[in-house]
């Protein structure tokens, strides 16, 4: 097993051991490029603080593509982030991300900054500063969607080998708060419009990819996972 193959299966092994839901599709994925199957997306639904998780791998081996997304998204009128992991190898090069996907407008409520990301300053700082570690390049559009405690970067094997734990910090402090609930409350209306953007051709580069990979009806089949519940 490759290693963010490994990193991912782990990281979804835990959270649904922590959430309850249940698999409502999985599926192969398909690509002219391949006589057999390129990946494989599958969705888990809840009716509790979690109401989906989506895990989408991409494995081509004739183009170096190791690909592997988690999204595990909260209720539409929860104030707890929405958790995602993402982890890459392409041919010897690797990369990851990171984030807790905020439900509110951070530059408004230090009390949700508190609450949510403070407690995450630690490990984000002492991640990005490890040998073997560049920042990924996205664009600013990209990032005004995340939260500034993303980890996003490029590694080597070595660095990549290290960041298991704070993927595990990040995870079991997002657990943590959706067992305990917190004091802000999101809107369906903000999730939906955030979801739109978040998930936009127009905006990640990465669509256009997946489109010459698995073209347009599964890519599209995909991307409407991510945005909506």
């Amino acid at each position: 097993m490759s290693l963010p193959s490994a990193l991912s299966d782990s990281t979804l092994a835990k959270i649904l051991a922590r959430v309850p839901v249940s698999l409502a599709e999985d599926r192969a994925l398909t690509s002219p490029m391949s006589p057999t199957p390129v990946g494989q997306i599958r969705v888990w639904r809840g009716d509790g603080p979690v109401v989906k998780v989506v895990n989408v791998s991409l494995v081509v081996p004739a183009i170096g593509l190791d690909s592997h997304m988690i999204f595990a998204f909260t209720a539409p009128d929860s104030g707890v982030p929405h958790f995602t992991l993402d982890s890459v190898a392409n041919g010897e090069n690797y990369a990851f991300h990171l984030d807790l996907i905020p439900r509110i407008d951070l530059a408004t409520s230090l009390s949700y900054l508190d609450e949510v990301y403070e407690p995450l300053t630690t490990v984000f700082t002492a991640t990005r500063s490890r040998d073997g570690l560049s920042p990924a390049h996205l664009a600013p559009r990209q990032y005004a969607l995340m939260s500034p405690w993303m980890l996003v970067n490029r590694a080597t094997e070595a660095a990549f080998r290290s960041i298991d734990d704070a993927v595990d910090a990040y995870f079991t402090h997002w657990a943590s708060l959706v067992e305990t609930g917190i004091k802000a409350e999101g809107t369906a209306t903000r999730d939906a419009a955030h979801r739109e953007l978040l998930f936009s051709p127009e905006i990640d580069p990465v669509w256009k990819q997946t489109v010459r990979l698995l073209g347009e009806e599964q890519s599209e089949s995909v991307r409407k996972q991510l945005v909506s519940n």
